[in-house]
């Protein structure tokens, strides 16, 4: 996959079928998307000019726009728990940054 040659800094503009594996459950505003089975990817929208409902975890998606590494804070991971609906348990858990796949779409696609 070509994801899995990017090294930090690096951007890579691509299409992609996945997964979805978590959704924002405040407004739709990203989803997570399994990759190869093995890795996640979050993936938000560009400018924030769109949102997807909140009920197509389990659906496929195809994702248009550029895909990166990047390290995420804890107040942020923290965020996205809360957005996702985890326990205050569940995001005390969280203590250290974290590298992962991110992506930034500018179409996603619901497939049936």
């Amino acid at each position: 996959m070509a994801f899995d040659k990017l090294e930090p800094k690096d951007s890579l503009k691509v299409s992609f079928t996945g997964k979805v594996t978590d959704v924002c459950q405040m407004k739709g505003c990203w989803i997570k998307v399994s990759l190869d089975g093995k890795e996640e990817m979050r993936v938000t929208f560009k400018d924030y000019g769109f949102f997807v409902p909140k009920d197509i975890t389990g659906r496929e998606v195809v994702l248009q726009g550029t895909g990166f590494i990047e390290e995420i804070s804890v107040e942020d991971q923290r965020h996205y728990a809360e957005d996702g609906g985890a326990s205050e348990e569940e995001i005390a858990k969280i203590t250290t940054p974290k590298v992962t796949y991110s992506f930034v779409a500018d179409g996603v696609l619901l497939n049936d």
